[in-house]
């Protein structure tokens, strides 16, 4: 670091105060009265400013440049604008100590000797406060939040914007060491606020905002008036007693003197973004200087070391990027690095220091030894065992012991110097001397060896990688190259600030200069590009590059010297060039050029550089060939010429060879035909054809499908033909072809329907299958694609085929969610297991979801499959009637049930009372044993319940309610269940005589109870109720069995015999047969009942316990009227059923297909409201 003066003035007062512009144009002095405005650049005096009384002791500039302001000892302050006009003046009571603006919101803050005040433009008043000691200086944090004021009597108080006290610094010293300068670091870099606060107790310490101080206090040697940073923050610049200003780290460690003057320095200010420090004195003095900061550094290969901070060395490896940084907290005066080794001066001593481990990479280092001495010298440079000081013309060598161990005395200065390697202890150095002398010295040599002798100074030297050849540039700019052995100047190229010899590679150097890196190979002319610095290094593909401070690799690529060799066929060397580094494309050149000249070892080792298999398997069978004893070079370069893609000079090759054949075959090969027929002429027609069939097949593989398509129909080829159209889906020519090959080539025809089934196009698929007369084929192509129409008429005409139909139509059904059809499907398919499996799931489904009405009718489904089953299956017969008698009571169950859930989980029921009375009954009657999943008992009888109230049965309500409170009732129903229980209990125990009348049997004229546990049977006779299944009242019916010996036809014709009377003609009734509903309908009129034999049939013994039915003789059914007698028509193996009515007058009507028997009004009704029979759902106009 030097300084040098810039400028200096003198004024005839005191300078207590010096405060820079923002942008560092002007200065402003306090000097005596007035306040002096001067140029930054000159020093000259613009303009004093005159307002003051009294001595102006301190000034201040804001940070906006707009306006600044001034103290003085008449106790006033003085705001002026950057005009130089004043604007403002206010007063304290004391003499004024002090001012500083606030950074961020232009707050100015006056401290005088009892008080500091805090005014800002926007404020009439100024807000004081009263402190105990006199203020001696006062700076804001760089956010401007909080106010620090240094006192006489050793206090530091930190304020925050309002003036209220945060912190406060007591110093040991008290008010012996009264505080004289304080100043925060600027630099925006560090996490915490930084205080350096100066006093005359000769300390300078540093605190945070928090008033915890960083390290310890620095002991100074004189009183100091005033501290003041750099702009960043980096250096702090200090003066006082000791009549110089000093540099100082931000840390506090003395870097050196700036300026030294007569008398104490009062005032010390650093020019804003600039390295200039200006300073004011007791005799007036004003005086300028400029900072000049020389780089110190050392590079070794790839290692590069270098200052920062003044006090701290930073090691960078160049290819890796890492940094070191070595704390030295001590003015770094000279570095040296060598191998491991790495030298650093300080003022009063030299470390030495060692790396942990031989690893390239590795970047810790370690103090190996300490020289404590102080030595002068120019450069140093440091070996694996001593380090070399060299002082003008002398060079001495220390061991690190600090042994002398040898010293040269030069003729000349030394001008530059350099480890050039060597064995520890014995490495050579490198000298060059002002007088143009170049020398080489080995460390243990006390004889230094002259290499050569120049007519000008050296400035740069550097030697090849095998010492044979000297690079030098003189101070003329001029680069010399030597050969060292026979001292011949070898070349020379002008504009030269330095060299370096490429380490890895013999015949390469680089040098700068001009903004230029040149490189040089060999001795051709010099590849030159734009480059920023100063050239240091030259490893491999890298160049070590200086660029003011910082050190840089830059990657050149070495594609220049290697086309140099290329030009010359110089391919080994060619090859050692790209070795340092160069484009892939480069190292294709290079293979190729080696190629073409037949240099197959260095074509092979770049293509394998570039992985390129093709040319690497060319060059293994040309080598291969080679073995075998071929040597037709020329044939060779034939082979290499079509790999490269020059047919036309390999075919002449060829035929210069007589290898006719070869060009043949390369012209047939790349699909060349017109070539290959110009080069064979009209000549020789086995070629020609050769050429046809080759010519075919490239149309097959070429881009021109269509082409290669006819080329093959034309020749017969159809089956290939049809491949290649069919692949591209061209399906207009495939139709074409179909419809033109006749209908015995099955083949073909059979590709081209495959084809169609591929592409989608049905309608041609199935035109072709028709053509081949292939049904089956025809028939699965429906199937595959849903056109069950098709499929069907098909199977109507070929029955056999059936099966192929509707089974996978039952299966698309029933993925489509279709399952009732599906059913059907498999059902018509004759697949009856998988139609009993469709149901099974689908009731199971119904159950699950809720759907009892669905549940009810597909168990209504599943029976009658299982009845179809019997009627088919001898061996299943007994097991599938079981099971038709299971479901069908299980589908009566779940289709009176759908009621009860409605009436239970829906606001409003559509049923009348006693509708849902008679069925919560019926199902309770029947829910004597299991009860079916989904069915809740619980329902039923809260359903009774309410219902039993309503009409007035209110034992079964009272028994309802007492059977619910066994069972585990859901909390919805809870509450109404007990209000019910216990309001019943004021109602009569016994039920209305109209409910029990309705339950009377037919069959005995007994009442019976509303709720009977043996099911629905008479208690007394045992007889089964027959119920309408609507409104699931007793139907005045009784069933009746036939004697043995009758037969279903001969008992249907008896019963047909009834001659009616002469007065019956005109009744209404008439039983329907076929398809049609049965309906009894009976004239009021008709009274025969006296004399009907059926009546005597009826009696039984009273209470028997087994149930006696009712067998009638052919006598009995010849009395019967037809009116009178429904059937239930079941198919085989079931018997038929056959009913008698006991009130003609009551009109009923049974479904056809599921036999249920409905009061006819209300099976009209439902019939009407559903369009089919609420039960099994058959529509009304479909024919049994």
């Amino acid at each position: 670091m030097r300084a040098v003066q810039a400028w200096q003035d003198k004024v005839r007062e005191r300078v207590y105060d010096i405060a820079f512009k923002p942008d560092g144009s002007q200065l402003i002095i306090a000097a005596g009265l007035r306040v002096l405005v001067c140029d930054a650049a000159e020093g000259t005096i613009i303009q004093p400013l005159k307002g003051h009384k009294d001595t102006v002791y301190c000034v201040a500039y804001a940070k906006d440049g707009k306006r600044f302001a001034s103290g003085s000892a008449d106790k006033s302050i003085i705001i002026w604008t950057s005009k130089l006009e004043g604007i403002l003046k206010y007063t304290h009571n004391d003499a004024i100590q002090c001012v500083a603006y606030n950074p961020v919101t232009h707050q100015l803050a006056s401290c005088s000797s009892g008080d500091f005040g805090l005014w800002s433009p926007e404020q009439k008043s100024v807000n004081k406060q009263k402190v105990s000691s006199k203020i001696t200086c006062c700076g804001w944090t760089n956010d401007g939040q909080y106010l620090a004021l240094g006192m006489m009597n050793g206090v530091v108080s930190i304020c925050n914007k309002n003036g209220e006290e945060k912190v406060k610094i007591e110093r040991p010293g008290g008010s012996s060491s009264p505080i004289w300068s304080i100043a925060w670091n600027p630099s925006k870099d560090e996490h915490n606020d930084m205080l350096a606060v100066a006093d005359w107790g000769q300390k300078l310490s540093f605190y945070q905002l928090s008033g915890k101080q960083i390290g310890k206090d620095r002991t100074l040697t004189y009183d100091p008036c005033c501290v003041s940073f750099f702009s960043k923050g980096e250096y702090i610049v200090m003066g006082g007693a000791d009549k110089q200003v000093s540099l100082y780290t931000k840390d506090g460690v003395r870097l050196g003197t700036i300026g030294e003057q007569n008398s104490w320095v009062w005032t010390c200010r650093v020019k804003p973004d600039s390295n200039f420090v200006v300073l004011g004195c007791q005799d007036g003095t004003i005086a300028c200087y400029q900072l000049i900061f020389s780089t110190v550094h050392g590079l070794y290969k790839d290692r590069y070391a270098y200052r920062d901070s003044m006090t701290d060395v930073i090691v960078q490896h160049l290819i890796t990027e890492k940094k070191v940084r070595i704390k030295c907290r001590e003015l770094v005066k000279k570095i040296a690095i060598y191998r491991n080794r790495l030298a650093i001066q300080l003022p009063e001593k030299i470390l030495i220091y060692e790396l942990f481990s031989d690893d390239s990479y590795d970047m810790h280092y370690r103090i190996k030894e300490k020289i404590c001495r102080k030595f002068e010298c120019n450069l140093l440079v440091v070996c694996s065992q001593h380090i070399i000081l060299c002082q003008e013309k002398r060079l001495q060598c220390l061991s690190f012991t600090s042994i002398r161990e040898k010293e040269w005395v030069m003729e000349s200065l030394i001008r530059y110097i350099k480890v050039i390697g060597g064995p520890p202890g014995r490495e050579g150095l490198l000298v060059g001397l002002k007088n143009g002398a170049i020398l080489k010295i080995f460390v243990d040599n006390p004889f230094p060896i002259t290499l050569l002798k120049l007519s000008t100074s050296v400035r740069c030297l550097d030697m090849s990688a095998s010492r044979n050849k000297l690079a030098v540039v003189d101070e003329h700019n001029t680069l010399l190259v030597y050969a060292i052995n026979s001292k011949e100047l070898l070349f020379q190229e002008p504009n030269a600030n330095s060299v370096a010899w490429n380490t890895q590679c013999e015949d390469m150097l680089c040098f700068s200069g001009n903004g230029y890196l040149n490189i040089k190979a060999s001795n051709f002319p010099v590849h030159q590009q734009k480059m920023q610095g100063f050239m240091v290094g030259y490893n491999g593909s890298k160049i070590f590059c200086l660029h003011v401070y910082s050190m840089s690799a830059v990657e050149v690529p070495q594609s220049a010297p290697m086309y140099q060799y290329l030009e010359r066929k110089m391919f080994k060397e060619a090859y050692q060039i790209a070795c340092l580094g160069v484009t892939d494309s480069d190292w294709r050149d290079l293979a190729t050029e080696a190629l073409e000249g037949l240099d197959f070892d260095t074509a092979k080792k770049a293509f394998i550089r570039i992985r390129d298999l093709r040319y690497l398997e060319l060059i293994n069978s040309i080598e291969e060939r080679k073995k075998r004893g071929e040597n037709d070079n020329e044939l060779f370069l034939a082979d290499v010429f079509a790999f490269q893609g020059k047919f036309h000079e390999a075919a002449k090759l060829y035929k210069r060879n007589g290898h006719e054949s070869r060009a043949l075959s390369m012209y047939s090969d790349l699909r060349m035909f017109e070539y290959a027929k110009e080069f064979v002429g009209a000549t020789d027609p086995k070629s020609t054809r050769m050429l046809m069939t080759k010519q075919a097949d490239w149309a097959k593989s070429s881009k021109e499908p269509r082409a290669a398509a006819e080329m093959y129909l034309s020749a017969g080829e159809h089956l290939k033909a049809i491949d290649i159209i069919g692949e591209h889906g061209w399906a207009d020519m495939l139709i074409d072809i179909a419809r033109r090959l006749d209908k015995a080539e099955r083949e073909p025809l059979a590709k081209c329907a495959l084809h169609f089934k591929r592409l989608k196009h049905h309608g041609y698929a199935s035109e072709t299958y028709s053509k081949m007369g292939d049904l089956k084929a025809l028939l699965d192509l429906h199937v595959e694609t849903r056109h069950w129409e098709e499929a069907f008429s098909l199977v109507e005409k070929h029955p056999q085929f059936k099966y192929d139909v509707f089974v996978p139509y039952a299966q698309w059904l029933a993925e489509n969610d279709r399952f009732e059809e599906a059913q059907k499907a498999f059902h018509k398919a004759g697949r009856q297991t998988e139609a009993v499996k469709v149901l099974e799931q689908l009731t199971h489904n119904a159950v699950v979801e809720n759907r009892f009405n669905d549940a009810g009718y597909y168990y209504w489904m599943l029976s009658m499959q299982c009845l179809d089953i019997a009627r088919e299956s001898e061996d299943q017969r007994v097991e599938m009637l079981k099971k038709f008698e299971r479901f069908q009571h299980l589908a009566e169950l779940y289709h009176v049930y759908r009621s009860i859930q409605r009436y239970t989980d829906e606001p409003f029921s559509s049923h009348m009372p006693e509708t849902l009375f008679n069925i919560c009954r019926f199902l309770l009657n029947n829910l004597t044993k299991d009860i079916p999943p989904g069915v809740s008992k619980v329902n039923t009888l809260y359903a009774l319940a309410k219902q039993s109230r309503k009409l007035g049965a209110y034992k079964l309500a009272r028994y309802s309610y007492e059977k619910l409170q066994e069972l585990h009732v859901p909390s919805r129903f809870l509450e109404s269940i007990e209000l019910g229980s216990l309001t019943i209990r004021s109602k009569p125990f016994h039920d209305s005589e109209d409910l029990i009348e309705g339950m009377m049997c037919y069959r005995c004229s007994t009442n019976n109870p509303l709720l009977n546990n043996q099911g629905s049977v008479c208690i007394n006779c045992r007889q089964p109720f027959i119920y309408s299944a609507s409104s699931y009242e007793v139907l005045p019916l009784v069933q009746f069995y036939l004697e043995e010996g009758i037969s279903d036809e001969e008992a249907l014709s008896l019963i047909d015999l009834e001659v009616p009377h002469a007065d019956q003609r005109e009744a209404r009734g008439q039983g329907l047969d076929h398809g049609e509903p049965q309906s009894l309908r009976i004239d009021d009129g008709l009274d025969d009942e006296d004399e009907d034999p059926f009546t005597a049939k009826m009696s039984f013994e009273q209470g028997g316990s087994t149930f006696v039915p009712v067998k009638v003789s052919r006598s009995v059914l010849r009395s019967m009227s037809r009116r009178d007698v429904l059937i239930k028509r079941w198919p085989r193996p079931l018997k038929w059923e056959y009913f008698r009515s006991l009130l003609p007058d009551v009109s009923i009507t049974m479904c056809p297909t599921c036999f249920k028997m409905f009061h006819s009004e209300d099976y009209e009704l439902l019939v009407l409201q559903h369009n089919c029979c609420p039960y099994c759902r058959r529509p009304i106009d479909e024919p049994n």
